[in-house]
């Protein structure tokens, strides 16, 4: 098992470490994800690290990009898809070798030469097969260090159904809520239909694994339900169905994890939503006006630290490790509940959770440091 320090010794003395920011990929969420990696690339801090950008397709290729070209393609198109681009790249999946191989041609298994080494990764993907644990396991496999929580809490984190399980395990006041799995919707849809109407109306349903408010329905009656299933279905076939709750609607961003260091939470901040029945994906990243932050969340001082410990609590009950931002309900009585967890939430500098860290006194491009140095310092493989 190679460890941090083996990794940063194998960068040439003089040289800065080398930090493959990753961006794209298959998921629904891959527009989002470019518009967050313009966001780290413009801000990271050229004379501490060195940048290798690498996009990954809608049919997973990977290739290499410069700031340049992804600024392009978003100035064109703001809500973009990556093209295919001229120079292949890929991770050799041997450990101890983390030079990137670039395909001479862009074509796969053409000829092959070595990339510069790369330090650690910065993977910026949101939704599966990039927030849920496919990706890390890739780069444990390369022995490659990387931003953001390891296998298990990424596919935990990336489940709506298992983290609230592991919530429960925990201690922490989750919801009501039920899961319809594919084979219960195709064999039992009455079934289904029953247990979601015991929960009460309004309901919310939303595919277990999606982010970013991709396919998520707020149901008023039960005539709205099926239309409301299929719609979840389209972005997963497992869909989870929560109650509807009373309260507001408060985030808390965590950061650390690694080694002895406890994680530690920022300020929670409220979401006001403006003009939308909840924080849907139009609110988040389409209207400016759509949604407002308001940090520290105007409660009580008994309550901010209810849901600052309750962030950390949440964020080790899934095992995390470098970032993660959990959102919760406050009730009109003071009562904490948690929502969800994002194990690798919107980073753009107006997204929530660094505006949360800045209004605890963490600016952006100092959050992209600490949580590069934090990848440094963590080792791969079981730990």
């Amino acid at each position: 098992m190679s460890t941090s320090h083996e990794t940063a010794e194998a960068t040439a003395e003089g040289e800065k470490p080398c930090v493959a920011v990753v961006f794209g990929g298959r998921s629904s969420e891959h527009s989002v994800s470019l518009i967050t990696a313009r966001s780290v690339l413009r801000a990271i801090d050229r004379d501490k690290w060195d940048v290798v950008s690498v996009g990954i397709s809608r049919d997973s290729a990977w290739f290499l990009y410069s700031q340049e070209e992804l600024e392009a393609l978003l100035e064109e198109t703001p809500l973009a898809q990556l093209p295919v681009g001229e120079r292949r790249v890929s991770l050799p999946l041997q450990a101890g070798d983390s030079r990137l191989l670039i395909h001479d041609s862009g074509e796969f298994g053409a000829p092959l030469t070595r990339g510069r080494h790369v330090d650690a990764v910065f993977p910026l993907l949101h939704g599966p097969f990039g927030e849920d644990g496919t990706l890390q396991g890739m780069l444990e496999l390369a022995d490659l260090p990387y931003v953001g929580c390891g296998v298990a809490a990424s596919a935990i984190g990336m489940d709506k159904h298992f983290m609230k399980i592991a919530f429960e395990a925990a201690g922490l006041e989750v919801g009501p809520y039920t899961v319809v799995p594919d084979r219960m919707w195709r064999t039992d849809r009455e079934g289904a239909r029953e247990r979601i109407e015991a929960l009460g109306f309004p309901v919310f349903v939303k595919p277990a694994r999606a982010g970013s408010s991709f396919g998520i329905t707020r149901v008023d009656e039960a005539s709205q339900l099926d239309a409301a299933m299929e719609t979840a279905r389209e972005h997963d076939l497992k869909v989870v169905v929560e109650a509807g709750l009373e309260g507001r609607e408060i985030e808390c961003a965590v950061l650390g994890g690694h080694g002895t260091e406890p994680a530690r939470a920022s300020l929670p901040g409220e979401i006001e939503v403006q003009g939308h029945d909840f924080y849907d994906f139009d609110a988040k990243y389409v209207e400016d006006d759509g949604a407002m932050l308001s940090c520290p969340a105007r409660l009580p001082d008994e309550v901010i630290d209810t849901l600052r410990r309750d962030a950390v609590r949440a964020f080790n009950a899934v095992d995390g490790e470098g970032l993660a931002r959990c959102d919760f309900f406050v009730t009109p009585g003071n009562r904490v509940v948690i929502n969800e967890i994002n194990t690798m939430p919107g980073f753009t500098p107006i997204s929530m959770y660094p505006r949360m860290w800045a209004a605890s006194g963490l600016e952006y491009s100092e959050l992209i440091d600490e949580l590069i140095t934090l990848a440094l310092e963590r080792p791969v493989g079981l730990r």
